[in-house]
């Protein structure tokens, strides 16, 4: 079973991505509707959030995690591979090497929360990949409960998202990165406002990507999932408006369980 966790609803753009590539396979995720947003937090609290709900999808019977969260994966990702012997999959390092397979001008944009942000780690990578790179980064805190809410076509969120990601746009980004897993849901009118020659990388497909090669390459693992094509979502709070999102999300019905963390 291949586990993947979020702060909130955000994973569901991953989980929507790997029943797109790996459908075939059982998927159990764990939202923590509870605890959200993780971005404000500092980073000893994200890590140790992030060991619970790892511990949580261990418990379920998953032989992969997928933290399908900038935030953890910023702060908390050696620390879970430090801690778990079991492979371990982050969303940053996939969207890094997507966005500079796909840059010509390499000037990068990244949005995310504070915690993404101010960590510093996809300034770090990309430079490591090319060091005259220029990038650029946003913190965007209100995006997130923007999109918990669903508040997908709001006017209130295209002024927002617009105000955000005008530092950005005058500096003649030529890509942007998704830096949070909810940012997707947005899309559209990210798109728009930040002009239509601007490749936007969303971290989702990345990583589904990401996995689906190991999977390939690494048969020992591929033989110890489940593969009837379950999944199973939980969170720390059930609320309607999650569920609402979530089938706004999945296009489909879901089925909600609680989990106590």
């Amino acid at each position: 079973m291949i586990g993947i966790f979020d702060s909130g609803i955000g994973g569901l753009t991953v989980v929507r991505e790997f029943l797109k590539q790996l459908g075939g396979y059982d998927m159990i995720y764990f939202g923590d509707t509870a605890r959200t947003p993780y971005g404000s937090k500092s980073p000893e609290t994200v890590a140790a959030y992030a060991c619970q709900d790892t511990d949580f999808l261990i418990s379920k019977g998953a032989r992969i995690i997928v933290i399908a969260c900038n935030t953890v994966s910023s702060v908390a990702t050696e620390s879970i591979k430090a801690k778990y012997n079991i492979p371990v999959f982050e969303v940053i390092t996939p969207a890094v090497e997507l966005a500079v397979r796909m840059s010509n001008k390499y000037r990068f944009g990244v949005i995310g929360t504070r915690a993404t942000i101010n960590s510093g780690i996809y300034e770090y990578k990309i430079k490591q990949i090319n060091a005259d790179a220029k990038v650029y980064s946003a913190a965007c805190p209100l995006l997130v409960p923007l999109v918990e809410e669903g508040w997908f076509k709001k006017r209130e969120t295209a002024m927002i998202v617009k105000q955000y990601l005008q530092p950005l746009k005058v500096r003649q980004i030529d890509t942007l990165i998704l830096g949070c897993t909810h940012y997707p849901l947005l899309n559209n009118i990210i798109q728009r406002k930040i002009g239509q020659r601007v490749k936007i990388i969303d971290s989702s497909a990345a990583v589904t990507e990401k996995v689906k090669n190991y999977l390939e390459t690494h048969l020992e693992i591929d033989k110890m999932l489940s593969r009837r094509g379950q999944t199973k979502l939980f969170v720390s709070d059930v609320t309607d408006q999650f569920k609402k999102t979530a089938m706004a999300v999945l296009k489909k019905k879901v089925s909600l369980e609680h989990a106590k963390i």
